[in-house]
């Protein structure tokens, strides 16, 4: 008699890896969240710092403008006060906008001064209703004569890509480029600075709503209104972080347990 032997075979079951490329993404995210959440701190230690500084400029007292401006010193001195006098050229003056004070769609007037003792820059002399925009021109055509201004020097405004393109030609201005401008009014020719000065209104909110009203411009107030939002964006980034950190622990003591159910 012939016996044979069957021969056996051992099958192993394929080892599954703890980590796959799923929970590799999901570990990056919460290092990449902390890491915003950590760059967001030392931005808001900046823009801190930024306003503190721009606030002491404000404090300062108000300064005379030379007759000559250095372009590349402007810079250094926005947010100081300055005092300027000479007489507004009513000729080119710009409705800029729309823009929006307390609900109420409107332009903002901005005049060049023709100044007695140097060049001439341009001041937006503040807020008019859209209804009575053409009637604060012909308000700002009746005023001849020498007058002296109090404002707060400020740099050109950095257009977005949903803020429309100014048509000079068309007397549509959108945002303030103040070289546009400044050329609009003559250029160096006529002697036209591109220096922007925001004339400060340190009226009572009465005393606003009157100027308004009447179709009077009514400029802004001695604040610095640089945005500062990092401590929101500090607070999502890190509550981000721990978040999926948690969702990513989990994740791993899920993986984890089924490998140890998995026959070996």
């Amino acid at each position: 008699m012939v016996s044979t032997e069957g021969t056996s075979q051992t099958y192993r079951a394929k080892r599954e890896p703890l980590i796959t490329p799923t929970m590799v993404l999901a570990g990056i995210i919460p290092i990449f969240t902390f890491a915003l959440g950590t760059w967001q701190v030392q931005r808001l230690k900046w823009k801190v710092a930024l306003i503190d500084d721009l606030e002491e400029k404000l404090e300062r007292e108000p300064m005379p403008l030379p007759p000559q401006i250095n372009l590349a010193a402007l810079p250094d001195f926005v947010f100081r006060k300055v005092v300027l006098k000479g007489r507004w050229d009513n000729a080119h003056a710009i409705l800029l906008g729309p823009r929006v004070r307390d609900g109420t769609i409107g332009y903002h007037l901005v005049v060049p001064l023709v100044r007695t003792d140097g060049s001439t820059v341009l001041v937006d002399r503040g807020f008019v209703t859209k209804e009575l925009a053409q009637s604060a021109k012909q308000i700002q055509n009746e005023k001849q004569g020498e007058h002296e201004v109090l404002g707060m020097l400020r740099t050109a405004q950095v257009r977005n890509k949903f803020t429309p393109e100014n048509h000079p030609e068309k007397g549509e201005w959108y945002w303030a480029d103040v070289e546009a401008m400044a050329s609009y009014a003559g250029g160096d020719a006529a002697g036209v600075q591109p220096v922007f000065v925001e004339e400060i209104f340190e009226g009572h909110a009465g005393e606003a709503s009157t100027r308004v009203s009447h179709g009077l411009p009514v400029g802004r107030s001695p604040t610095v209104d640089v945005r500062n939002s990092h401590v929101s964006y500090i607070v999502t980034w890190y509550s981000l972080s721990a978040f999926t950190t948690v969702m990513f622990i989990r994740l791993l003591l899920k993986r984890r347990q089924a490998l140890v159910r998995l026959p070996r």
